[in-house]
């Protein structure tokens, strides 16, 4: 990639970071926005409190916040999908007021969501014209919409396909997707909300790219995350929030990660996992000559072998696509597989109901919070008790014991640090993302079930909430339960696993003790490589 300032993305998924000067891209002088006391309230709960912020013409403006802070809120605002209780914004120097997202279009003001707003059916030409369709008579004019598509894909090497339907390409391409939707519509000023929360290492390496290619033509772009290591590789300024306050703004390349974690917290963060020594015990899980399909009926689980013991914690290596996915599923009753075993500590729980694995021990952090983790149109209450509601402890004869589901939700509202406070009643879908994540795993944990599947547990996390995670899942492996550990975040697999296993085209490729784990020769293995002896 032509990444002109930015990183080389091979190097950044190696887990560089390093911060690279791209001053002479940003006009120092050129404000583009300035938000002035912005203020947002949600009755009684004030989400922004006179936040300031000012971005410059070609910059990358990080908004650094914990899960809940109001980053998303204020760019929300920014974006009019909310109306500030108070405050004012300038915009080239004019003050404006934007009374919805059309209003910010038409001022050159893009926004791409943390979920994608895309139709997997259409193309990718249909998804980025809908809603402004070019006409030629009574026609749509998609020839001459696909041509300035691809003249877009080409100036920012985006490498887009315009013809390729939504539903076949990957999650990072989706979002190039989304980038080029705000492009075609004439954004000046780009707003990234999480922009890293699915990619793998490279396709972050390519994302931070892509971005400066944008910033070296002129156009600004402001990055909602707390992935520290990204904001040092990308972004020129920083402004901290916390609990919907504004902190500071800093300029980054002057800043360390421990300095901007210790700003968004308020505390010191220990990066380094703490871990006591553990002897493995018996075997929980065995998983023995998996096979399975994907949703193409094309074979995914190649035969696969694995295990885990109890008072260990098994990673999952690999990149995104070998199987990972289907196994899980298969493991918690979610999915058919075609053949193999898996046995939970002698009982063979192959294709078995999401229930008949739960009541065996079997408990899940899922991919896919919203999908599979929450209903969330239940309230946080509700949804800390889903497996359990049917128990003594919360219902009797049918009735649910109001009181105590009240209770035991302040109870892990308080120990998981679920915010904001006193939410037991609100509906899980009012949360941010990362206090989604925290419902799920306060639940999980607290099942105390012999093996918990922990996939991707910390994706979308900020660093405080990272290291809280990381403790939890340490302890239930001290308990000497099983853990078994999927994630894309290499560094998390290597930090917190006993044992890690390679899974490369649906099969294990290689085992590696956590201690003696070389990132890359697992990035070797993870691409079909053989172990080195």
């Amino acid at each position: 990639m032509n990444g002109h300032n930015g990183r080389n993305s091979a190097d950044f998924a190696q887990g560089g970071g390093t911060k690279v000067d791209k001053a002479s891209n940003m006009n120092k002088d050129h404000v583009v926005l300035q938000m002035k006391d912005i203020v947002k309230k949600f009755g009684d709960f004030t989400a922004n409190d006179h936040i300031n912020l000012t971005v410059h013409k070609g910059e990358v403006h990080a908004i650094l916040g914990e899960n809940g802070a109001g980053k998303s809120t204020l760019m929300n605002v920014l974006y009019g999908m909310y109306p500030p209780t108070s405050g004012t914004i300038f915009y080239d120097g004019k003050e404006v007021k934007i009374d919805g997202p059309q209003k910010a279009i038409d001022l050159g003001i893009g926004m791409v969501h943390q979920h994608f707003m895309l139709i997997p059916p259409f193309t990718v030409t249909e998804n980025i014209v809908l809603g402004m369709e070019p006409g030629n008579g009574v026609t749509v004019d998609i020839k001459s919409a696909r041509e300035k598509i691809r003249q877009l894909s080409e100036q920012y090497n985006l490498m887009v396909d315009p013809d390729a339907k939504v539903e076949d390409i990957s999650v990072g391409m989706q979002q190039r997707v989304e980038i080029l939707k705000v492009l075609y519509r004439g954004a000046n000023l780009l707003i990234l909300d999480e922009p890293t929360a699915s990619l793998t290492p490279q396709e972050i390496g390519e994302l931070i790219d892509i971005i400066h290619n944008l910033t070296a033509d002129g156009k600004s772009v402001i990055i909602i995350t707390h992935k520290l290591k990204e904001i040092k590789a990308s972004a020129d300024h920083c402004t901290i929030i916390r609990s919907g306050k504004y902190i500071d703004t800093v300029d980054v390349a002057e800043c360390s990660e421990n300095d901007l974690a210790a700003m968004m917290v308020g505390r010191d963060v220990a990066f380094s996992v703490d871990k006591k020594e553990m002897t493995p015990g018996e075997v929980v899980l065995e998983v023995k000559d998996l096979k399975a399909k994907d949703y193409r009926g094309v074979e995914i689980l190649n035969g696969l072998n694995l295990n885990v013991r109890q008072g260990e914690i098994v990673g999952l290596a690999g990149v995104d696509g070998n199987g990972q996915t289907e196994l899980v599923e298969i493991l918690t009753g979610l999915r058919k597989g075609e053949s193999g075993q898996v046995m939970m500590k002698g009982v063979d729980l192959f294709n078995k109901t999401p229930r008949e694995t739960f009541d065996h021990g079997i408990t899940s952090i899922p991919e896919d919070r919203q999908k599979h983790g929450l209903v969330l149109d239940f309230t946080v209450a509700e949804n800390l008790i889903l497996q359990n509601f049917g128990k003594e402890k919360f219902s009797r004869k049918g009735i649910l014991k109001k009181d105590a589901i009240q209770k035991f939700a302040t109870e892990m509202i308080d120990k998981f640090d679920i915010r904001p406070s006193g939410c037991e009643n609100r509906h899980a879908g009012q949360l941010s993302g990362g206090n989604q994540q925290k419902v799920i795993i306060a639940r999980e944990v607290t099942n105390d079930s012999e093996l918990l599947i922990a996939v991707n547990p910390t994706r979308g996390l900020d660093v405080g909430a990272i290291e809280f995670v990381h403790k939890y899942l340490v302890e239930q492996r001290n308990k000497n339960r099983a853990v078994l550990l999927v994630s894309f975040e290499l560094d998390e697999i290597m930090d917190l696993s006993d044992r890690i296993e390679v899974i490369f085209d649906g099969q294990i490729v290689g085992s590696v003790a956590g201690d003696d784990a070389d990132e890359k020769e697992l990035g070797f293995m993870m691409a079909g490589g053989t172990k080195h002896e």
